[in-house]
């Protein structure tokens, strides 16, 4: 058969059975990472032998060592600059110190307990100190975390990468020359570090520059642009100095994210896709080349080595790293639970593997076999348990409390005293300087500022919120501040008050709605405040029961519709949320309501009603709810026989 239609035949099955895999995680819900090694394998030499990696030639590593830069780019493109502002300490302890931690334990779990010598032992060590954005990454779109716990994981898998790669190569010329110098070793490391983040500034500005200048370039093809601009500097970096080019592609992605680029969602999607494409590929080809037979041969003293480094390693690490931070038990739990190997610890033992046999070392093919038994332990293990981990942690961005609101109004400052009387931290944000003095007088946290200004929403602590609220008396502007918060800081709850139509636009373009409508359907904002000035409501909570659960449910949507009730917030399993209008209320359910008492002033006087601070009370007219009798009947001979 001809060798050109073979190669083509390999990467057609590769680039299908990778899609394959990702189509059935993303199926299922799992980490592709999971898929791609069983179907890579599947494809590979010991099974169907449909993939032969080695007809590659020189071209794999040609095809690795791209598609590497390209990842790393994504991620560093991907960087939440202001998320990891406040997490910096501890990322920085794990990608320096964290790294050596790992580099020291893992070594000595390969010697003492894998049974490798010490070179192999540490060159093993020293592929497995990196966790890996294409791995972290898809794991934290599925299991949405606390902020500042994703903004650790993604930071550490992003950043660990270049470092571990380069450390990987001079331990591997220490193997390869018998000598050992640690001063000398840090050197050439912190010097092949300086050179790739040096030329990623620098290229990384003037590709942000020059994109910002061609004004006439279309969207596609300023994506295309970025791509041979990126591999340029990869390759100008390993001209300077071999190994550093994988530290200028992330230091370029987030160059270019920190300047602005025109068009950066765009930008942002295609080189996703392009990053999901080159995993696939790469994944595929590295299990196809896998033999199950070196990883059996491996023994259980390498399993117990992966156990190790999951279990008393990485745990070390993690708390030594964040010893000094804000972090409390849970989040430091989960991010020790997190450490799953990726792409480029599959990628570099393979090339490794290579080089060791072409220097007539033995150890290489033991090393690959015992790097993809630490992916596949890691990714299978943690992988599948991170949704409930987190959960039983209590870590989930979902349980996050607080809330910022954007505009005072006296419906607003009434929401923020709610969430402070349950010791909930709460900011207003407005422009008006009489509406700022209110909130304040009123004991709440104020910023006169725009929420147009991303840094009064950083400063305001928007990152680790639950909800973030707009609700000015501008509802075109209350969605696009919603907007903008939801992509920038993705606080777990983002809604506002907004026309109807808008609502409907923004589903149909997103696919689904980050932005939820507060309260009710075309909210009259400025009609309720008056109201609540004029002391014409009153404050209530009601609850949901599971008897006549749809008849309580019925009269409540009456009473809106009559325009007399209006939910504010909704206290589900002890959690306080802003009433969206799409919400389904279910039994145990507490609504906190306004009622709309027009009752004259002058009664009102001479009740003696003249206390100004609303209370919670249960109202008779949200209360007796008219049940049919037949109905009422029903419910409580199910009610007797319980």
């Amino acid at each position: 058969m001809d060798t050109s239609f073979e190669i083509t035949m390999l990467m057609v099955i590769t680039i299908i059975s990778g899609i394959g895999a990702q189509v059935l995680a993303d199926y299922l819900k799992v980490p592709a990472i999971v898929f791609l090694l069983i179907f890579g394998i599947l494809v590979g030499n010991d099974i169907l032998g449909l993939v032969h990696p080695n007809l590659l030639g020189d071209g794999l590593e040609v095809i690795v060592s791209l598609s590497v830069a390209l990842i790393l780019f994504e991620g560093g493109l991907s960087l939440e600059l202001r998320a990891l502002g406040a997490v910096s300490g501890s990322i920085r302890n794990l990608v320096t110190a964290g790294t050596l931690i790992t580099l020291v334990g893992g070594g000595m779990a390969a010697h003492w307990l894998g049974e490798f010598p010490w070179p192999i032992a540490f060159l093993y060590a020293s592929l497995v100190v990196v966790t890996g954005p294409t791995v972290v990454g898809p794991l934290l779109k599925q299991v949405s975390v606390d902020r500042p716990v994703a903004a650790i994981l993604e930071g550490e898998g992003v950043l660990i990468d270049p470092i571990g790669a380069i450390l990987a190569v001079l331990v591997l010329n220490v193997v390869l020359s018998g000598s050992a110098d640690p001063v000398e070793l840090f050197r050439e490391l912190i010097t092949r570090l300086g050179i790739g983040a040096t030329i990623g500034v620098v290229g990384g500005a003037l590709m942000g520059w020059s994109l910002k200048q061609a004004k006439f370039m279309s969207e596609d093809l300023t994506s295309l642009v970025v791509l041979a601009a990126l591999w340029g500097l990869y390759d100008a970096a390993e001209l300077v100095s071999s190994e550093s080019g994988l530290m200028t592609a992330v230091v370029a992605g987030m160059v270019v994210r920190s300047v602005g680029v025109p068009e950066m969602r765009q930008l942002r999607r295609f080189k996703g896709q392009l990053t999901m494409l080159c995993v696939s590929v790469l994944f595929i080809l590295l299990a196809a080349d896998l033999s199950l037979e070196s990883i059996v041969a491996l023994g259980w003293g390498s399993v117990l080595t992966v156990l190790a480094l999951m279990f008393i390693v990485r745990p070390i690490n993690v708390l030594i790293c964040t010893l000094s931070s804000k972090l409390n038990w849970r989040q430091k739990f989960f991010i020790a639970w997190i450490g799953p190997r990726g792409i480029v610890s599959a990628s570099v033992s393979s090339l490794f593997a290579i080089l060791l046999t072409q220097r007539g070392m033995n150890g290489g093919d033991s090393i690959k076999a015992l790097v993809f038994l630490t992916i596949i332990m890691t990714v299978v293990t943690q992988g599948l348990t991170a949704k409930y981990v987190a959960q039983l942690l209590r870590v989930t961005s979902s349980t996050a409390t607080g809330a910022v609101i954007v505009g005072s109004n006296p419906i607003s400052r009434l929401i923020g005293q709610m969430f402070q009387e349950r010791n909930e931290s709460v900011v207003i944000i407005d422009t008006d300087p009489e509406a700022c003095e209110q909130a304040k007088d009123e004991g709440l946290r104020v910023y006169q500022s725009s929420a147009l200004d991303p840094n009064v929403l950083e400063e305001a602590g928007l990152e680790s919120m639950g909800t973030f609220l707009a609700m000015t008396s501008n509802g075109e502007v209350n969605l696009v501040l919603a907007q903008r918060a939801a992509e920038e800081f993705q606080p777990p709850r983002v809604l506002a008050i907004f026309p109807q139509e808008p609502q409907k636009k923004t589903a149909n373009s997103n696919g689904k709605e980050k932005v939820q409508q507060a309260f009710i359907p075309e909210f009259p904002l400025k009609q309720w405040s008056q109201y609540v000035q004029d002391r014409e409501v009153k404050l209530g909570e009601t609850l949901l029961r599971q008897p006549g659960l749809e008849f309580q449910r019925s009269h409540l949507q009456a009473m809106i519709r009559s325009g007399e009730f209006l939910p504010l917030l909704l206290l589900r399993q002890e959690q306080l949320m802003v009433v969206p209008v799409a919400e389904t209320w279910q039994a145990g359910d507490r609504i906190i309501y306004l009622l709309h008492d027009p009752k004259p002033k002058l009664l009102k006087r001479l009740s003696g009603s003249q206390q100004t601070d609303l209370t919670l009370d249960k109202h008779p007219v949200v209360e007796e709810v008219p049940i049919p009798s037949p109905h009422l009947e029903t419910i409580s001979a199910k009610e007797s026989s319980n």
